[in-house]
């Protein structure tokens, strides 16, 4: 019986290798390996500093990981952009263990995945052609420095205008302020949009370190803004090809929105 057992093991090991040298196979081997749907830019932030906190702010991490599970597991790669390029800070707030699952425990263990935090890409050095998305992630820290990047946003208008998604959560939306269409009018203007509430700013302690209000400065840019009816729970609206979640809780319910939008475009 041993040696029947190794002969018919034998043979099924050449079968295998036979099967697996073929055209047929090796070409269907191959389309699963490079079967990747397209790809989307992620934004982060590179400031880390409020005016009067010894705390840091940075990049809210979940939002982040959460995103990048879910379009990961969809097909889709992703590469890392930030305002001036280079290392990313991670909101302290963010790295307490009640906001910290799994994964994103998994990612911040990841030596790959935080050497790619620590080597984001500089707008200029990013080809907005090869993007099917952009996704500004939040943190307090993009109030500052995401508005005011002409690089993101001519990377983001013209992502848009080639018929792309645009989407943002939390207080990454303020990335979206400063888009305009080719005629000069706000992206915004006329959509529905959400992000960071003021009663969530209150509620976080922040609203006094806050160079504005995301809010006020969304409605002011002509946009209807609507947020859910209790603070801190998920909320995200797809307005055709502009989506946007309004707080952390909502970057698994984005990733999903974003994914199922770029499907369509597919």
């Amino acid at each position: 019986m041993f040696k029947a057992w190794n002969f018919n093991n034998w043979l099924i090991s050449i079968f295998m290798l036979m099967l697996a040298s073929s055209p047929v196979y090796a070409a269907d081997a191959e389309k699963q390996q490079s079967e990747i749907k397209g790809k989307i830019l992620v934004v982060m932030t590179n400031h880390s500093t409020y005016p009067t906190r010894s705390d840091h702010t940075g990049l809210w991490l979940t939002e982040l990981t959460h995103f990048y599970d879910v379009a990961q597991t969809a097909g889709y790669d992703m590469d890392f952009v930030s305002p001036q390029g280079g290392a990313v800070p991670l909101d302290e707030r963010s790295l307490k263990s009640i906001y910290m699952d799994q994964s994103a425990k998994k990612h911040l263990a990841d030596p790959q995945f935080m050497q790619r935090l620590n080597n984001t890409l500089t707008p200029k050095a990013t080809d907005p052609s090869h993007y099917k998305a952009i996704y500004y992630t939040g943190g307090h820290g993009t109030m500052w420095d995401f508005p005011n990047s002409q690089g993101l946003k001519q990377i983001s208008e013209k992502i848009y205008q080639q018929g792309g998604v645009v989407s943002a959560v939390c207080h990454g939306v303020g990335g979206l302020l400063p888009l305009q269409t080719p005629t000069g009018q706000a992206l915004i203007a006329g959509r529905t949009i959400t992000g960071f509430a003021n009663i969530e700013e209150t509620l976080s302690g922040i609203k006094s370190q806050v160079p504005f209000s995301l809010q006020d400065e969304l409605i002011q840019r002509g946009a209807t803004y609507k947020r859910a009816f209790l603070p801190f729970t998920s909320f995200v609206i797809a307005d055709d090809r502009i989506i946007t979640g309004q707080n952390p809780q909502s970057s698994k319910e984005i990733a999903v929105a974003v994914v199922k939008r770029l499907n369509t475009l597919n």
